[in-house]
């Protein structure tokens, strides 16, 4: 057995000039002490080195060094501080701590020296760190040779920031944290802790009053309600797969590429037998090959930042640098997004810079003060949900938002944005009435600092990797959403096309004998629909809090509404723009959207709805498989009208085009409920129109009526060209041609 051998001690107890007089004692005793570092570690001193360590608790206190010779210290004061001088600084010593109970032992933090580095410092106080999560956050590192943990939070205006968690007894006053100068930033590494920690900091506000515990804002991981902890999350662990995907994605998310996106809520696309969520293994056993065989050829989730409330769908995110836990961890998110890129299939995830919610544990006057949002209501609360708005003219705010915008990105892989919300971010005056807002410096409407916020995002995400795609949900007329920030634009890549929507499905719920009169509102997207590089998208926003279902939004009995959203579809995807269905609208489902259970799978045992997915099925892979759908979707010169004023007859006709030189498709529709017999349509080339798509195919449900398989050009003019094909229009139907040579 070895003996050890004590450390060459002066005066245990013995303090020396470190400034350990009663007041200072007493305020890390407290939990009040806003500069730990000052008081507790190693110290020189007139003697040699000051040792001083807080462990509450203990009767007996030795530190033991790498050789293992101790020392005992004695208590300074009566609170939990123990200390000594002795002659050699011990090059790395452990804490060994008795009571009547128990024997603990751990390695001290405050022997260790800052982790943050001069760099990070100045990027942080610029607003230029872009790589924000590699420096707060926490994070297990070596550190001086040493494992654990290290934390790192932004609370400028904080008197004291610790660290709490299972492994300090969620006690404020046993890991106070460093301040680190004029960043605002504090730090603590803590050895010996490992991923799977639960924490949170707990902040003294600098105007007094309690302390207040708080989620990490760049944490990787939260825990759920109750608790809302977060939990320490290596990055490093996960081992991707999808460098194909990766190297060719920017070619699948051109303007000129075919992109039709199904939206889904992880949490009610489908649940386990006893009613609980699926896990992201599971959505990726399911949901890919699912959405891989419709032929979709993205996956658009909404939010999946960790937030408290599942009522929220996760658009009250509270930890925008943690994927919820509710479907498990962060690495098994990263393998569901492996399994999309696996299946040839993008994911965009619905991302939320406009507000957060202020519950307590989040961000909300985080370190007493009004850090990420305005201090002003009238800027910094938003009426409609209820929420913050976090204040896009300070630096640090924007950084922590457009950092958070590429660590999804990078560190997940994913494939595109969809910027939730931003009408709300444009407008100072969005759902406010007079005298509840205020204006900007020039006197107007428009929120400048959310504008450049935009521009920024874009600029950046953009420029660090081209081939990303950034969707911005925006329904208003704002000119240059899509535009380039160096032509003057927002710099988003596409925008949801909310016009067309409204204006489609108000014609869509009428009455077929009245659709005469609303013609206009299927004919005048398209007079904007190259202003913006558009997506057309039918929405989980339109299926929720009354709307109904898209089924039940049809007029007429069921088989009516069935064959007026099979033309209705047909009608959406010839049209020009990018493509989006939310989840249960491919086979129809009948009720609203229920956040809270499954979608109605057993509507697939009735073959209409069977054969309304098939239908969705195969205009997917029509549109991936015929250039003149999707190639020029954002170009004017990808679309011709046939005929767009046959008002009475509720019908229309239009050409798509793709590639010069290529074969261009004719589409047709005819909304009214009685069939068009030789219907005459202008086409611009002879020969043979094969007929590719009936919806009033028997095979999806409908009747069966059509042209028996296509027909002949004949040499009469018609709409503008020189020749022409005769045609049947069934009743509610949409049909596609395309000619097939002389």
């Amino acid at each position: 057995m070895t003996r050890r051998q004590p450390m060459d001690a002066v005066h245990p107890g013995a303090t020396g000039p470190l400034p350990t007089d009663p007041a200072e004692i007493a305020a890390i005793t407290r939990g009040e002490h806003g500069d730990p570092f000052a008081v507790l570690g190693v110290h020189p001193c007139a003697q040699g080195w000051a040792v001083q360590v807080f462990v509450p608790g203990a009767g007996i206190v030795l530190i033991e060094d790498a050789t293992g010779a101790s020392q005992p210290l004695s208590p300074v004061g009566d609170g939990g501080v123990f200390g000594a001088v002795v002659a050699r600084r011990p090059a790395r010593y452990t804490v060994i701590a008795r009571n009547d109970d128990a024997e603990w032992r751990f390695i001290d933090p405050y022997q260790f020296g800052p982790v943050l580095g001069a760099m990070d410092e100045h990027l942080i106080s610029e607003g230029a760190h872009m790589r924000l999560w590699r420096t707060l956050g926490a994070r297990p590192l070596t550190h001086e040779g040493t494992d654990g943990i290290v934390f790192a939070v932004w609370a400028p205006s904080a008197r004291r920031v610790s660290v709490i968690g299972d492994f300090n007894d969620w006690d404020g006053r046993r890991h106070p944290m460093r301040r680190r100068g004029a960043t605002g930033v504090w730090e603590l590494f803590i050895p010996g802790l490992a991923s799977g920690e639960r924490y949170k900091y707990e902040i003294a506000p600098a105007g007094g009053g309690l302390p207040m515990p708080k989620s990490d804002p760049v944490g990787f991981q939260g825990d759920l309600r109750p608790d809302n902890c977060s939990v320490v999350r290596s990055l490093d662990t996960y081992h991707w797969r999808d460098a194909a995907w990766m190297r060719d994605r920017a070619a699948r998310q051109r303007t000129d590429a075919p992109i039709s996106i199904y939206e889904v809520h992880l949490g009610s696309w489908q649940r386990r037998p006893d009613g609980s969520w699926p896990g992201y293994g599971e959505l990726a056993r399911t949901l890919v090959p699912y959405v891989k065989d419709m032929g979709f050829t993205h996956i658009e989730v909404l939010p999946v930042s960790e937030h408290p409330l599942d009522a929220s769908w996760g658009y009250q995110p509270v930890g925008l640098y943690a994927p919820t836990s509710r479907f498990g961890a962060p690495d098994d998110f990263r393998a569901f997004v492996d399994a999309c890129h696996a299946a040839e299939i993008g994911l965009i995830i619905d991302w939320v810079p406009a507000h957060f919610p202020a519950d307590a544990h989040g961000l909300g006057r985080f370190d007493g003060t009004a850090l990420y949002e305005h201090q002003d209501p009238r800027e910094g609360y938003h009426p409609d949900w209820h929420t913050l708005i976090y204040n896009f003219g300070r630096r640090e705010v924007s950084n922590f938002l457009i950092a958070n915008a590429l660590y999804w990105t990078r560190e997940h892989h994913v494939d595109g944005l969809r910027v939730d919300a931003v009408a709300s971010m444009l407008y100072r005056d969005y759902s406010r009435k007079e005298g509840e807002w205020v204006p900007n410096r020039h006197g107007g409407r428009e929120n400048l600092e959310a504008i450049d916020f935009l521009r920024r995002l874009n600029a950046t995400v953009y420029g660090d990797d081209p081939g990303m795609m950034v969707i911005a949900e925006e329904s208003t007329a704002w000119p240059g959403v899509s535009r380039p920030v160096h032509d003057g634009g927002l710099g988003f890549g596409f925008k949801w096309n909310m016009g067309w929507m409204h204006d489609t499905l108000e014609y869509m719920a009428q009455n077929p004998v009245h659709r005469a009169h609303h013609h206009e509102k299927m004919t005048q997207g398209l007079g904007y629909a190259f202003s913006e590089n558009f997506v057309l998208s039918l929405s989980h926003d339109e299926v929720v809090h009354g709307k109904g279902s898209l089924y039940g939004k049809m007029p007429g009995d069921a088989a009516e509404k069935l064959a007026n959203l099979r033309a209705y579809l047909a009608f959406m995807w010839a049209h020009p723009g990018k493509k989006l269905l939310f989840m249960g609208q491919e086979f129809g489902q009948t009720t609203e959207w229920d956040f809270g259970a499954q979608l109605d799978w057993e509507s697939l045992d009735d073959p209409s709805h069977a054969g309304l997915r098939m239908l969705v099925r195969d205009l997917n892979h029509l549109y991936r498989s015929a250039p003149a759908l999707h190639a020029r979707d954002c170009r004017a010169d990808g679309f011709e009208w046939i005929d767009g004023t046959a008002a009475r007859a509720n019908v229309f006709s239009w050409l798509r085009r793709g590639q010069d030189g290529a074969q261009p498709l004719l589409a047709t529709f005819n909304f009214s409920a009685r069939e068009h017999r030789t219907w005459r349509l202008g086409v611009p080339q002879p020969g043979y129109w094969r007929e590719i798509l009936n919806t009033d195919a028997d095979v999806y449900g409908g009747g069966g009526r059509g042209n028996m398989g296509g027909v002949t050009a004949r040499a009469e003019a018609s709409h503008g060209h020189a020749q022409s094909i005769t045609v049947t229009l069934p009743p509610l139907s949409g049909l596609y041609f395309m000619q097939e040579g002389q």
